[in-house]
């Protein structure tokens, strides 16, 4: 399953990549990670949008986590990719926004692994 990382915190790759250790040297993920909207729809422009799924952070500077969501719902239909959105703000006006904007889950930070891994079903 390939999985596009949107976030502007440059650390979250290192996270990633060691909370998922044994999914990425088994085959069962492989994550690639944008640092910025704009990046995040370079990198699926580039790669025929092959990502299935795209976790991405809500609140990062120039173009935000909800403009990148809006942006792949329209230009991305077949087959759409599940949209994750992740946030340090669990708040009810981004969770509403997300949600009408067409995202297809919601997690706050820090992200719990436990649940992701069972959301992806990933055990």
């Amino acid at each position: 399953m390939k999985i596009l990382v949107v976030d502007d915190e440059q650390d979250i790759k290192a996270l990633f990549e060691q909370r998922f250790r044994r999914e990425i040297r088994e085959g069962i993920v492989d994550f690639a990670f944008a640092f910025s909207g704009e990046q995040a729809l370079d990198y699926l422009k580039k790669n025929n949008h092959e990502a299935v799924l795209i976790l991405s952070d809500i609140n990062m500077p120039g173009m935000s986590g909800l403009e990148l969501l809006k942006s792949i719902k329209t230009e991305y239909h077949t087959p759409p990719p599940v949209v994750m959105m992740i946030t340090a703000y669990g708040d009810e006006e981004n969770y509403r926004q997300a949600m009408q904007l067409g995202a297809d889950d919601f997690l706050t930070k820090p992200v719990d692994f436990a649940i992701l891994k069972t959301k992806l079903k990933i055990h």
